[in-house]
């Protein structure tokens, strides 16, 4: 299991490739606080876990890497690789971000569309690297990964002494294993709450079942939230330090988005502003990880903002 020692050591390993996102306050003087990792590099948490993991793989001599992703790792491990000189194959699923799709490309990676779920597309990716001698990046079930999302938590502890109270988004579990391992095993006091889309709930069952649950594809605009269940590795770091899983609506996390871009001014795609969903229903000071920002914003694909019906 990734320990405190695993964070700081991968916090040094990505220190010339990721930036100290800043915590932001509500404008609106609720208290509220936002970590801003839409505003991190490839615009998501994703390039921390990723470059601690392709920086490793490359050192172990690798030149290719392959990765299934519903859009944010795939651009991390795309960036990365091209920073490092090295190929990147990155599987996504068929109703992928076209927003996320082209910052992959962007960065010179291949892009392969397969199924709609993760498990379709990670078992694609793995049959990829297996077939042309490429290393296989995990989005969060991996412990360099892990180790890589937790120096949020340890920013978090810098930034903001005092805090008491911590919500993450919840996917496969990469970003909240991590930073409730620096949060928990830095402060035991602090409350690390998940968060996680009712459309997608695959942790949230599983905490309530005391076993590991998987669904099946969902619809949720939080689209890099769509993950099947919980990953081997991040599921007991779940159990072990996770106060809380809570679930927002499709209503709230539509509601979140469109306060962040109109009263705070910061444009976060809906798997981002769970989080902060979720911690607008108690308000006070407590902090929201804004975990990403890669929405399009082309007229016809503004999909978070319009006035629910």
């Amino acid at each position: 299991m990734v320990a405190i020692h695993d964070i700081k050591a991968a916090r040094e390993r990505v220190a010339g490739v990721i930036v100290r996102t800043p915590v932001l306050e509500d404008p609106c003087g609720s208290g509220l606080l936002f970590k801003a990792e839409h505003l991190q590099r490839t615009g998501s948490f994703k390039l921390r876990g990723a470059t601690n993991r392709v920086m490793r793989a490359q050192a172990e001599g690798a030149e290719h890497v392959a990765t299934g992703s519903s859009g944010n790792h795939g651009q991390a491990v795309a960036c990365i690789a091209h920073r490092l000189g090295m190929r990147a194959t990155i599987v996504v699923p068929r109703d992928a971000s076209p927003a996320k799709v082209r910052g992959i490309r962007s960065y010179g990676a291949a892009v392969e569309f397969c199924g709609l779920t993760s498990d379709e597309r990670l078992a694609r990716a793995a049959e990829i690297a297996r077939a042309r001698g490429a290393v296989f990046v995990p989005p969060y079930d991996d412990e360099d990964v892990i180790a890589g999302q937790g120096t949020v938590g340890l920013e978090i502890l810098e930034q903001v002494p005092d805090v008491r109270v911590v919500y993450v988004p919840v996917g496969g579990g990469g970003l909240i294993s991590g930073t409730a391992t620096a949060l928990k095993e830095s402060r035991p006091s602090v409350r690390v709450i998940g968060v996680e889309p009712e459309l997608a709930n695959d942790t949230y069952l599983s905490r309530q079942r005391g076993e590991v649950v998987s669904i099946g594809p969902t619809t949720t605009i939080a689209d890099g939230l769509r993950t099947s269940h919980p990953g081997e590795l991040t599921w007991p770091v779940v159990q072990r330090y996770v106060d809380d899983i809570v679930l927002v609506s499709e209503d709230e996390i539509r509601a979140a988005c469109r306060y962040l871009l109109r009263q705070a001014k910061q444009v976060v795609e809906p798997s981002g502003a769970v989080s902060v969903a979720a911690a607008m229903r108690t308000g006070g000071r407590v902090l929201a990880v804004v975990s990403g920002g890669n929405v399009d914003l082309a007229p016809e694909d503004l999909v978070p903002f319009p006035t629910p019906h």
